[in-house]
Parts: structure tokens; sequence; C-alpha cells
């Protein structure tokens, strides 16, 4: 290598696309389960929304609290959607 043909150059960088809104629920629910359910029976579907941009789409994932996990009768299934 020639010495004289070496330089070196700071660079910065500054992202302005940052994460500006979590994720929410695009409306209010208020669930209920009938004294007559039967076991397996869907009760509530939810769907989320991110107003942040992304190209790709948003994927969401639910679950039960790690403490409800234990002793609960409900149970979360994705569907594949958001």
């Amino acid at each position: 290598e020639n010495p004289e043909k070496i330089s070196e150059a700071n660079v910065y960088i500054q992202v302005l696309d940052v994460n500006d809104h979590a994720p929410e629920f695009p409306k209010y629910y208020e669930t209920y389960v009938c004294e007559n359910a039967v076991s397996g029976q869907l009760i509530q579907s939810i769907s989320a929304v991110d107003h942040d941009d992304s190209a790709e789409g948003h994927r969401f994932y639910f679950s039960l609290a790690q403490e409800a996990t234990n002793d609960s009768y409900f149970t979360v299934k994705d569907n594949g959607g958001s």
C-alpha cells in the first residue's frame, strides 16, 4: 500500500425513522362469556394496528400473561392475521 493514498473520514448517521407509535387496538373491546359457552368456543377475535409506516406490513403476536397460563380456562390462538 502507498501511505500517501490512505485517508480517514468520520461518518455520522442520523436515523430519522423512529417508532413514534406503539401498537394499539383499533377499537374498544368489551367481551362477554355466556354461561352456556362450550369448551373450545371462540369468544373474541382481536386485532391491533400500528400507525408507523412499514413497507412489509406489521405482524402482531398475542399471548396470555405468564401468571395467567397456569390456572386459565382461556387460550389464545393465532389466526395468522394482524
